[in-house]
């Protein structure tokens, strides 16, 4: 029999080759693995489209929104004119100059010597009654421009026919350039 170290030397030596016939690099057929392209370009397609589809979207609210705002400030414009035309009739109604006018039309008068009641039931004054003779007299309002500023309109009427020195001289004038 062979002694223990030999054995293993042997065994070494054959696990050693074994190793070797594995580790062996050999040429091995390449298999391209391709990813599959049609789900990628669904997938690209698909984001592109909702990117148009939500900017379409976008432009079209804020199109609206626009229309909308200018609608609404058309709506104040025409707001805001209606009450400062409610407030010059409402400042004309209150003005004192109407309601005196208004109160003499009536037939009121403001008496010469006017008396006072006092809360007590005490008489300040010497109550006389008012006659239409001790009206006051009340003048219109101005008008909004004065005369002078608004003059009437001047009209110059021009004949139908002009006079024959007028159609005389052109004429002439039309003839001395035809000798030059």
């Amino acid at each position: 029999m062979s002694s223990p170290a030999v054995q293993l030397r042997s065994r070494v030596a054959s696990i050693g080759e074994a190793a070797v016939e594995r580790a062996r690099l050999t040429v091995v057929p390449r298999a391209r693995v391709r990813a599959p392209r049609i789900p990628f370009v669904t997938l690209v397609s698909v984001v592109l489209l909702g990117g148009v589809i939500g900017l379409l979207m976008f432009n079209t609210s804020m199109q609206q929104a626009s229309f909308y705002a200018g609608d609404l400030e058309e709506r104040a414009t025409t707001m805001a004119a209606r009450e400062q035309t409610l407030r010059r009739e409402l400042d004309a109604l209150r003005s004192p100059q109407r309601i005196a006018e208004q109160a003499q039309r009536m037939g009121m008068v403001v008496p010469a010597a006017p008396a006072f009641l006092g809360l007590d039931g005490t008489v300040t004054g010497t109550p006389t009654p008012a006659v239409p003779d001790d009206a006051l007299q009340l003048t219109r309002r101005p008008d909004a421009k004065p005369a002078h500023l608004n003059p009437p309109a001047t009209i110059v009427e021009v004949p139908a026919t002009p006079p024959a020195t007028a159609q005389a001289a052109p004429a002439a004038g039309v003839a001395k350039a035809k000798r030059r």
